[in-house]
């Protein structure tokens, strides 16, 4: 009878992999406005490209037999075009608990809204989320499961705040001898090691670890740090057991299938991300209220100055009530941008901020947050308080890199050590 039920599971495995969405190997297409990611028109992954873990279900199917899982995911965690919570359901997996991070389970809820507890309409599984009071599974939950799945598509980026929710959840699992099982998926920026580290008294809910803006390293990778590097209270240490992406490393171009968060929602976004979510600590729009976040910039004040112009909207579960709503903004448009230029540089951007700050007529409210409810903590995005002062003092950007040695070049020797993958 085992054999005949695996042999069951194995087809309905097949069945599900037979419309697997993967990454394409093909460079970043040019956005138009109201472009989003194309769900379900990726090409079937080739003998070449990335196969995520999740993807990999004989890998791990045996192993959830017989356990309760809790899961942690939203909706980039999936199974070929199906939520892996309905596909390991569907598979006879005990699904207890589903856990949600910011933006919910189903990656509606805009960013910072907070999203209560509630019981998932399709599976009758209750959904716990952990973007509000509660950052991580309480014991009470935690002793109601056997084994808990990590599966979210992270970015790249120290500001987005699902590592955060990494290290919550391997915190809870520690303390109650839980192991973690990390179905890995590439980040689409793992080419990119770059920023200054965060410094200790500018840690918050945009910034727990000392790493760069942009760190390099798959969700996987980054739990091993965190075990590595002793983050979790008292050097604890969470039992991890990884399903690693095939036919990936550092450089491997990936386009993500699902997007991530509301406000990205193009792959050209998902690559402007790290160098553009500064601007949130800034006077200058990051085109949150339009349906091209994140690949636009601007403000009122710098008519005559650019020439592109945009206005940001009301948009219910995007942006409610962006910075600048109604009014037009002017300033870049990156829809177009050669992210190629990215990838062979290694370096974030700086010249657009710092640009901008130059051509902004009143300076002393470039970073000034008392302006909006809007706008962000410039240094607790940048990580250190000497960014901002170098862009206000007109400091060269050769001397801004150098000020964020030794601690870049001490972290990317420090990140060799927790590679999975080249």
């Amino acid at each position: 009878m085992k054999s005949i039920s695996t042999l069951l599971c194995l087809t309905l495995c097949i069945c599900l992999f037979s419309n697997c969405v993967n990454s394409s190997s093909q460079k970043t297409p040019a956005i138009t406005e109201g472009d989003s990611l194309n769900v379900g028109k990726n090409p079937v992954a080739s003998a070449k490209s990335p196969v995520t873990g999740a993807d990999q279900v004989s890998e791990y199917l045996d192993y959830l037999k017989g356990k309760k899982i809790g899961i942690l995911v939203n909706q980039t965690s999936i199974i070929g075009k199906t939520p892996i919570v309905d596909s390991l359901v569907a598979l006879g997996v005990n699904v207890v608990m589903i856990f949600g991070p910011e933006h919910g389970f189903r990656g509606t809820a805009s960013n910072g809204d907070k999203v209560s507890d509630s019981v998932d309409p399709k599976t009758g599984i209750p959904a716990i989320s952990l973007y509000g009071k509660q950052k991580k599974p309480t014991k009470e939950q935690m002793a109601g499961i056997d084994l808990m799945i990590f599966d979210i598509q992270d970015v790249g980026a120290r500001f987005y705040t699902y590592i955060n929710t990494l290290g919550h959840v391997m915190e809870a699992c520690a303390e109650t001898n839980k192991e973690m099982l990390i179905l890995d998926r590439p980040n689409p920026n793992g080419f990119l090691v770059d920023g200054p580290i965060l410094e200790d008294h500018l840690r918050s809910g945009i910034g727990m670890y000392k790493i760069p803006v942009s760190h390099g390293l798959t969700i996987a990778e980054f739990a091993q740090m965190i075990n590595g590097e002793g983050w979790l209270p008292n050097k604890m240490q969470c039992k991890l057991k990884i399903i690693k992406v095939a036919n990936y490393d550092h450089k491997t171009p990936y386009t993500l299938p699902v997007m991530p968060s509301p406000n990205l929602n193009t792959q050209q976004s998902v690559m402007l991300y790290p160098h553009i979510c500064m601007f949130e600590g800034t006077i200058i729009s990051q085109g949150r209220g339009t349906y091209m976040p994140f690949t636009v910039l601007g403000a009122p004040l710098l008519k005559g100055k650019y020439d592109f112009v945009f206005k940001p909207k009301s948009i219910k579960g995007m942006s409610e009530s962006p910075l600048h709503m109604d009014q037009e903004c002017y300033g870049l448009d990156l829809r177009k941008y050669d992210i190629a230029k990215l990838e062979k540089s290694g370096k974030l951007n700086l010249a657009w901020i710092m640009d901008m700050y130059k051509a902004y007529p009143e300076k002393a409210r470039f970073f000034d947050m008392s302006q909006s409810k809007q706008m962000g903590n410039f240094d607790k995005l940048a990580g250190t308080e000497n960014l901002k002062k170098q862009i206000i003092a007109g400091v060269s950007e050769e001397e801004i890199r150098k000020s964020w040695e030794p601690g870049l070049g001490n972290y990317k020797d420090m990140r060799k050590k927790y590679l999975i993958y080249p």
